[in-house]
């Protein structure tokens, strides 16, 4: 190869006839380049695009409100519904206890016992419709205060009519020992 190299070195003047046409060169690979790759818009600069983010913002802020105004009434109404599931619980257990009491007693006619539970129907009604105020958002408060009076009637009811019945079994029984 010392030959060669030497061949080339000593004629090169004779290789250094043409020249490159480095124009038409870029030229060509500008053409390569174009038809390889198709151009490309950057997408924050297409209209269109800027049209739907904007709607997909609004859309998620007015989601975003519309979730923690609703979350704020559910919180509430849950505080709500918790607190009247407990008022339930306490008083239904000593409401259903006491009218087990009455349903018992021996000492009550059945005519008796019907009347008292006509009044306890009559309460549960009360209840009821109590119940359906408090679903309708109408002041909460006086809701629970006026369903606790309720059931504090209920109870008033029961405990009265099992005083009087103990109260003549007492008298009853005194009458058994006179000497």
């Amino acid at each position: 190869m010392d030959q060669f190299e030497k061949n080339i070195r000593e004629n090169k003047s004779v290789f250094d006839d043409q020249k490159a046409d480095r124009a038409k060169m870029w030229a060509h690979i500008e053409a390569e380049l174009n038809s390889n790759q198709p151009k490309v818009i950057p997408l924050w600069k297409s209209p269109m695009l800027r049209i739907a983010a904007s709607i997909v913002l609004v859309i998620g802020i007015l989601g975003l409100i519309g979730v923690s105004a609703y979350s704020g009434v559910t919180a509430e109404t849950n505080y709500v519904s918790q607190e009247l599931q407990d008022i339930d619980m306490h008083y239904q257990g000593l409401v259903s206890y006491q009218v087990q009491l009455v349903k018992s007693n021996q000492q009550l006619s059945e005519s008796d016992k019907e009347e008292f539970l006509s009044f306890m129907v009559e309460l549960d009604k009360e209840y009821q419709q109590l119940k359906i105020e408090m679903q309708n958002n109408l002041d909460n408060e006086l809701v629970l205060e006026a369903i606790i009076g309720n059931y504090k009637k209920r109870i008033e009811l029961i405990e009265n009519l099992l005083q009087q019945l103990n109260e003549s079994k007492i008298k009853d029984e005194d009458y058994g020992y006179t000497l």
